[in-house]
């Protein structure tokens, strides 16, 4: 008996062991991280604006690899079932995580078993765009008219479950109005046909609205951030048009697969906030309309439990569902 408790304890010191010298002398080959998104648009855009400055501290670079499909869960569920080595990392926007487990009937993962969560690495302020004709200059006016409207006015959204989708939710849920939602294969075609008029309104990411707006081809109400931002500083933020409990944001978050080492997540960890305070970072990323995120570890869960139940309570009010 003694000699077996003695085996088990020289294992359990040679696993710990083991684990501390991996982290120690991580990375010692290029890290993955995926991405549940097409490549060229947002989220990847911010993989490998971060793959690119941990290189400068991560010899043998970051690879990203694009695995788009099934609104995110495809390459969500790849990550999910990688080997939880240090290796392989998910860095993905809300949806796979925070919005399709009350979205979706069934999913090929779940989301605070499976993954580990790093850091918030950016966020991207949503912003309400109506069409130049439409006789509202500002949200009180908005929602005024789609009062007296009662149902007639439509919103765009860059497909079911989306955040700009659920963020116009949110809003009719908040200011008691009606509208009715025309879902487009994505956020471009909707754009496109808010411009031409054939909608109204859309809510709609920064960095995708600041041309448009600046060419006065869309005009916009408010901005889902806590203050105005320097891109399009005459545009007011919901808290100063009246509605300072409105919160919808996108953003882009780390994730490591359940049971990857502590010591490795710890560095990983360490490592991502000294290169998400590094000045050139920061401005790369506001060029991109997304600020650099503050949030890690435990702090990151918690604000990832809030969305999730925030989103949740959205999309049951909306009757929002996706069988497959």
């Amino acid at each position: 008996m003694r000699m077996k408790k003695a085996v088990t304890l020289c294992v359990l010191a040679l696993m710990l062991a083991a684990t501390t010298v991996q982290a120690q002398t991580f990375p010692d080959r290029p890290v993955r991280f995926i991405v549940p998104n097409p490549a060229g648009g947002s989220n990847d855009g911010a993989a490998r604006t971060l793959g690119q400055a941990l290189a400068e501290i991560w010899p043998h670079g970051v690879v990203v690899e694009n695995r788009a499909g099934g609104g995110g869960n495809i390459g969500t569920q790849a990550a999910a079932t990688s080997a939880a080595d240090g290796y392989t990392f998910l860095l993905t926007s809300p949806g796979p995580l925070t919005i399709n487990p009350s979205l979706y009937k069934k999913l090929p993962f779940a989301p605070t078993k499976d993954f580990s969560p790093i850091a918030l690495v950016a966020t991207v302020p949503i912003v309400l765009l109506v069409n130049p004709k439409v006789p509202a200059t500002n949200v009180r006016e908005l929602i005024a008219l789609a009062k007296e409207k009662n149902g007639q006015m439509n919103f765009a959204s860059s497909g079911v479950g989306s955040t700009h989708h659920l963020a116009a939710e949110l809003f009719k849920k908040m200011t008691n109005v009606r509208l009715s939602h025309i879902p487009y294969r994505g956020a471009a075609p909707a754009m496109n046909d808010l411009i031409a008029g054939h909608v109204p309104i859309l809510f709609d990411n920064l960095p995708t609205v600041i041309p448009h707006v600046q060419s006065g081809t869309v005009r916009a109400l408010a901005v889902a951030s806590p203050q105005r931002l320097p891109s399009l500083p005459d545009v007011p933020t919901f808290a100063e048009a009246g509605m300072p409990d409105f919160e919808a944001s996108s953003w882009f978050g780390l994730f490591a697969p359940a049971g990857t080492p502590t010591d490795v997540v710890a560095k990983v960890i360490a490592d991502v906030k000294k290169t998400l305070a590094r000045p050139d970072v920061q401005k790369k990323f506001e060029g991109m309309g997304s600020p650099v995120g503050d949030l890690t570890g435990d702090d990151f869960a918690k604000f990832l439990k809030k969305e999730t139940e925030k989103w949740a309570d959205v999309i049951r009010i909306s009757g929002a569902t996706i069988s497959e």
